[in-house]
């Protein structure tokens, strides 16, 4: 399995920089553009890296509908996209009441792609699977939000979801935001596949803080005895520098390419 970073907060070397993500990744056969960041920078970078992403690509999956995953989706088009059935709401932040969506609506997406919307895992090959709506049973997770809906309703972003990718007896979890938690992803893929070993998790883990909920998901890894750990995105320095002196883990940026 290879996984090229697209788009990253953080610049490596030539490539560009943004607030998002979009990751590129080859396994089972088949070529998967995880979510695409906000602007159409995760093609320039793909392009730096020697791919064409309208020729390599063959599936595209969104982990949410929040605008700094799917915003690039206006740059790109007829491939067949996964996503969650919730992904296409409007949505803001309670602060300012500023919009957090995608910019193109449901029908638009369904206009440029070959939509497959599932609330259930979604098996895509043998070897690659996107999880659908994940069980939120631990106690320190997604218990709390700082977004809307467009009826003024708490948002807890019932569409965050993610994928697993089985190599042998070893899974390896990728996630966009984790707005439903890190945890109950990484558990919601170890059952959904059988497998119980983890050999990497990379993605957005929406860690803020050196707080509790940081504390117990450091706890949960270290029992889970995962090789390899790479949060990136919307982790906060706080909760990355927990990281660093649990596990010595990376800081992820774009044009790196992660072997697994």
């Amino acid at each position: 399995m290879k996984l090229t970073v697209l788009t990253e907060n953080t610049a490596g070397g030539r490539f560009g920089a943004e607030h998002g993500l979009s990751y590129l990744i080859e396994h089972d056969g088949k070529t998967i553009l995880f979510d695409t960041g906000h602007t159409d920078l995760f093609l320039k970078n793909a392009s730096m890296a020697g791919y064409d992403l309208n020729d390599v690509v063959d599936y595209i999956v969104l982990s949410h509908g929040h605008w700094d995953h799917g915003d690039g989706l206006r740059y790109i088009s007829g491939k067949t996209l996964f996503a969650h059935p919730s992904s296409f709401i409007k949505r803001y932040r309670k602060a300012d009441h500023s919009y957090i969506g995608l910019a193109l609506t449901g029908g638009e997406i369904k206009e440029k792609f070959d939509l497959i919307t599932s609330e259930k895992p979604y098996r895509i090959t043998n070897e690659i699977i996107f999880l659908g709506s994940i069980p939120r049973k631990n106690d320190f997770e997604a218990k709390s939000t700082t977004f809307i809906d467009d009826d003024g309703n708490d948002d807890l972003v019932p569409d965050d979801s993610a994928m697993v990718f089985i190599l042998g007896d070893e899974i390896v979890v990728v996630t966009g935001c984790s707005h439903s938690g890190i945890c109950n992803i990484t558990d919601y893929a170890r059952e959904v596949t059988g497998i119980k070993k983890v050999k990497a998790v990379i993605g957005g883990f929406h860690l803020k803080r050196n707080d509790h909920q940081t504390k117990e998901t450091v706890k949960y890894f270290r029992e889970l005895n995962v090789d390899s750990l790479h949060p990136s995105h919307c982790t906060e320095l706080p909760a990355l520098a927990v990281f660093h002196d649990e596990f010595g883990t990376d800081q992820v940026k774009t044009g790196q390419r992660y072997f697994f």
